[in-house]
């Protein structure tokens, strides 16, 4: 089953790419230019990369929230069995017997990561249609 699920799609790939290169050696095909990258998109790769590793980190706070047996959620994170005092998505929280649960830098990771995906997004945009 491996064998099906990795070792033949990527035996696959690398004959498909020997098979490409040698196709375009022996046309004489020169090989195509790689174009440059231009700020534009140097900003839009920044503000993806920041949206994806926003919802990234949100995913990883939003697993300390309370689930099916919410009593769970203070018994595994805090070691008492008891409900939670207060919890929230936004900002991630949440509060067993006065103590807050989610790691502290959890938040402020999420203001960081959201100002500089929407700061590269603007960036993106303006030098997009930026007269040159």
């Amino acid at each position: 089953m491996v064998i099906l699920a990795l070792v033949l799609p990527t035996w696959a790939g690398i004959t498909y790419v020997g098979l490409a290169r040698a196709r375009r050696e022996a046309g004489g095909l020169p090989p195509s230019p790689r174009p440059r990258r231009s700020p534009a998109r140097k900003a839009a790769w920044i503000a993806g990369l920041a949206y994806l590793a926003g919802g990234v980190l949100h995913v990883y706070g939003l697993t300390y929230l309370p689930s099916l047996f919410p009593e769970d959620t203070c018994w595994f994170n805090a070691g008492a069995k008891v409900m939670p005092d207060s919890s929230s998505a936004l900002p991630v929280s949440l509060v067993c017997q006065g103590e807050e649960i989610v790691p502290w830098w959890v938040n402020p990771g999420l203001l960081v990561l959201a100002v500089t995906a929407v700061a590269a997004t603007v960036a993106a945009v303006v030098l997009r249609f930026r007269r040159r």
